[in-house]
């Protein structure tokens, strides 16, 4: 079956990499994307990723610091996670470079729109790093932000949770799940599918988002061939 989008953001919670432990790496799920990832590959998708540093640190982690101080620290978090995934792509043959938004030339290049563009098109994997490069930003609005900017057609949404839910499924066991929502909904509902900016954009720039758990079984690939999982917001 045929993937049903050409150019995809996959976006990727740092907390989700961490698996069960809830913080640091989890090498099973690293392999995990990276096979699935290839499968995209293998269908001719050009794959741009979002990755976020919650296994790490989350910007709001500390109520005393500096809010900028705390959201540099998270903008580290994501090249930690971003050079982790690149290993685990390039030892299972897919082609990879790590761009950050912050200059740190020894270990990635610089975010540059046209030569990501250019390397997608060369069927290299390209993962952004360090958010937007400014504080109070959230790697959800990197995501939004960079599948504008490299003219995706959908932000694969792939978290902790399995879909959207007008409260916290874990802490409420009534919550009522979404299959289908639009970008309006999502902000006037404050459904938590993305913070309001990084939805706005998405909304005013017509690109839809696709949520689903990333431990889900061929997540990645069944989302980006249009199979009914998780919530699609559009």
């Amino acid at each position: 079956m045929e993937s049903k989008y050409k150019r995809v953001v996959l976006k990727i919670s740092g907390e989700a990499l961490a698996g069960e432990n809830k913080f640091g790496l989890d090498d099973p799920t690293l392999q995990k994307v990276a096979l699935d990832v290839k499968q995209l590959y293998d269908m001719d998708v050009q794959v741009a990723i979002v990755v976020g540093g919650g296994n790490f640190w989350r910007g709001r982690s500390s109520e005393n610091m500096d809010r900028a101080t705390a959201d540099y620290m998270g903008m580290l978090a994501t090249v930690i996670n971003a050079l982790a995934l690149q290993d685990a792509f390039e030892r299972n043959g897919l082609p990879t470079r790590v761009q950050t938004a912050i200059e740190m030339r020894e270990i990635a290049e610089p975010y540059i729109r046209r030569r990501a563009i250019a390397e997608l098109e060369r069927k290299q994997i390209v993962i952004f790093a360090a958010g937007t490069g400014s504080p109070f930003f959230s790697t959800d609005t990197t995501a939004a932000l960079r599948a504008a900017e490299m003219n995706a057609e959908v932000i694969l949404l792939a978290k902790k949770v399995d879909a959207v839910y007008d409260s916290d499924p874990e802490t409420n066991p009534d919550a009522k799940r979404y299959s289908r929502v639009t970008h309006t909904e999502v902000l006037e509902k404050d459904l938590k599918v993305m913070d309001s900016t990084a939805a706005a954009l998405c909304r005013d720039n017509k690109i839809m988002i696709h949520v689903f758990g990333l431990s889900e079984e061929n997540g990645i690939v069944r989302a980006c061939r249009g199979e009914d999982i998780g919530t699609l917001v559009y």
